[in-house]
């Protein structure tokens, strides 16, 4: 923590002065400051606000979410690490959108009780207009980096915090997409905090402009099948912000010919086809005919428009629908992921995926039982790649976590006005979105009890009645549902429908915790290792010595999901040559490990058991392929790379490669 570096009274005698009329320019304040309170001031703020306004309502926060789907799945990640790194520094971090409505917060737990009082939580709008002078409001009213501190927010309910935040800006167009904000308690005020917030956002922008790169290249593949048969026509293609990604040729003077002034030579975003709801928001320009425009979607998502201006009057074309969704050479539809993604040399897991690829080739229900974080999603996906729904669609949600209201309308969706705040058109829910593929339903045990029978209905009949409508949508489906409670027990105490239960859990599969295939660490965190490396743009390193062990040692009560988020922030948190000890989360730090244990037996155990001579033995073993010596081992590769280095065994392996 640091001293504040503002002189506080000053700054608030400069404030008081300010509210009696003074309005000259204060030289207490700085510039950012005392532009932000006369904004104020011009909007009638009320300087003796004490909180920001009511929170938006659960159904139309949940609506803004949505629309802020990519952001949001951007920050993830980085809020995830928040809730780690922030704990007990007295801190937070939020995400807004572009209108400073929160979206998600993280952080010190404190603090976030705290903040409640002043309702910096999320749905609510911390504008400059409603809330005076405060980082997120003043950051997008500015469009750059700011830190308030203390005396220096307009609202006097304020004055006892300081936050700092910078905007996120879409990586292509450099338009203003949301805010990042660090906040907390005056006492709290670091130097960092504005650092980590223009930190924060980069990161968000490297990953938007990430996806965004895929949706270019899924793009440009899915439309060049129409490219090569239009080729004697005028083609524009407009990604769904409407910025012109590909052009030919003939379009300058198919352009020219109908008096359009888009000038193709430094194409620049044509706001009108931006994708809506229901394609371009529009109007179009006079020059341009609705029936040039082509969609370009790719299982079902729309990623952008083919405007093609016939050099003759003709036909309107037919939809581009491309079916692989990568920019990069993929298998064959009939070769799918099968699995694929499940790493394991655990006998019952093994069992598990085998009894899981039998069951892909039916129609039947599945239910997977397993603790929370086991992998469960992973099975699902397997079964719908591996059964001939596999090009449908797949459709997950989770059961648990969601209100009543929330969960039906995203079930069953809802017809236009059915409640307040609906969507204009209604929406679809995601039972009907997984017609003709597969619906996932995870922790169904926390489905509440009277939306039970609707959802039985839907199985045993094939029909699915939207909220407020009257006439059944049929649909087709396969269920794979899963949960972490024991539903017999659940049948018994009455809160889970018999029939139901019968009805879903046609077939069953149990899934190991992960502390019963402690042999699968070693597999997973060199996966984990390669994976995360890549995904943060960081140099792949090995283990330091004993962090495997420790990681094996732990009961990993959140099973998978907490060993994946554990070796996350051991990437994020090392920046030596390998990743040690200290970079451990806390409650690894402290695992004390077993002794070594002497043998005699040739068989290699662990790589307690004369380190060495172990890794020597597994070379000759395995003709010096280290990928099958670490199994051996018992130790990811990365590891072993770095124990060859330090115990000078390259030779050994060159000679075991030569011998094999």
């Amino acid at each position: 923590m640091f001293s504040n570096p503002h002189n506080n009274a000053a700054v608030m005698a400069a404030w008081e002065s300010f509210l009696s009329g003074d309005a000259a320019r204060n030289d207490t304040l700085r510039t950012l400051v005392d532009r932000s309170w006369r904004r104020c001031q011009d909007a009638h703020v009320d300087p003796d606000r004490r909180y920001a306004p009511d929170p938006l309502p659960e159904h139309a926060l949940y609506a803004l979410r949505e629309s802020n789907s990519e952001l949001l799945e951007a920050g993830a990640p980085v809020m995830a690490y928040a809730r780690d790194f922030l704990a007990e520094s007295g801190t937070m971090m939020l995400l807004a959108d572009t209108q400073c409505t929160i979206l998600t917060m993280e952080g010190d737990t404190p603090t976030v009780g705290t903040a409640e009082s002043i309702r910096l939580i999320p749905g609510v709008n911390w504008s400059e207009r409603i809330c005076g002078t405060n980082a997120i409001g003043t950051a997008l009213a500015v469009g750059q980096p700011v830190q308030i501190h203390s005396a220096e927010h307009f609202c006097a309910g304020i004055k006892r915090w300081t936050c700092s935040a910078a905007v996120i800006r879409h990586p292509q167009g450099g338009e203003i997409v949301g805010v990042i904000d660090v906040s907390g308690l005056s006492e709290s005020y670091s130097r960092q905090s504005l650092a980590l917030a223009v930190t924060t956002a980069s990161r968000i922008e490297s990953r938007l402009g990430a996806r965004e790169m895929e949706l270019r290249c899924r793009l440009l593949e899915g439309a060049m099948g129409r490219w090569g048969s239009s080729a004697a026509d005028g083609l524009i293609l407009f990604d769904r912000r409407g910025v012109p990604v590909k052009i030919n040729e003939h379009a300058a003077s198919a352009v020219m010919a109908r008096g359009g002034d888009m000038d193709l030579s430094a194409p620049a975003r044509l706001a009108e086809m931006a994708l809506g709801a229901d394609g371009p928001v529009g109007p179009l320009p006079d020059w341009m005919n609705n029936d040039w425009l082509v969609p370009v979607t790719s299982h079902g998502l729309r990623l952008g428009t083919l405007l093609i201006m016939p050099l003759a009057r003709g036909t309107r074309p037919a939809s581009i629908q491309h079916a692989a969704p990568s920019c990069t050479p993929t298998d064959s539809p009939a070769k799918v992921r099968n699995f694929a993604s499940l790493v394991s040399r655990n006998p019952t897991l093994l069992s598990a995926i085998d009894k899981a690829r039998q069951l892909a080739r039916s129609k039947v229900p599945v239910l997977l039982l397993g603790e929370t974080g086991v992998g469960k999603e992973e099975f699902a996906r397997g079964i719908h790649e591996a059964s001939q729904r596999a090009s449908g669609a797949y459709v997950a949600l989770n059961c648990g976590g969601l209100s009543r209201e929330l969960l039906a309308s995203e079930l069953f969706g809802y017809a236009e006005g059915a409640f307040t705040g609906a969507r204009k058109g209604g929406m679809m829910g995601k039972i009907e979105a997984a017609d003709g593929g597969t619906l996932f339903l995870d922790e169904i045990g926390e489905m509440p009890i009277d939306l039970q029978p609707h959802l039985l209905r839907v199985l045993e009949e094939g029909e699915i009645h939207r909220l407020g409508e009257n006439s059944p949508r049929k649909v087709n489906f396969r269920l794979v549902a899963a949960t972490h409670r024991n539903l017999r027990e659940e049948v018994a105490a009455g809160r889970f429908r018999m029939d139901l239960y019968y009805r879903i859990a046609v077939t069953t599969l149990h899934l190991p915790p992960l502390r019963e295939r402690r042999e699968d660490i070693p597999l997973l965190v060199d996966l984990f290792l390669t994976r995360f490396a890549a995904q943060h743009s960081l140099p792949e390193r090995p283990l330091g010595i004993g962090v495997l062990e420790r990681l094996q040692a732990y009961p990993w009560p959140g099973n998978v999901r907490e060993l994946r988020n554990a070796v996350e922030s051991m990437v994020l948190m090392s920046d030596g040559a390998e990743i040690g000890a200290e970079a451990l989360p806390a409650e690894l730090s402290d695992i004390e490990l077993p002794p070594p244990t002497a043998t005699g037996s040739s068989r290699i155990c662990s790589i307690a058991d004369g380190e060495l001579e172990l890794i020597r033995r597994a070379i000759a073993a395995t003709g010096g392929n280290l990928t099958w010596a670490a199994r051996q081992l018992n130790i990811a590769k990365s590891t072993l790379y770095l124990k060859l280095k330090r115990y000078g065994l390259e030779v050994d392996r060159e000679r075991a490669r030569t011998s094999a």
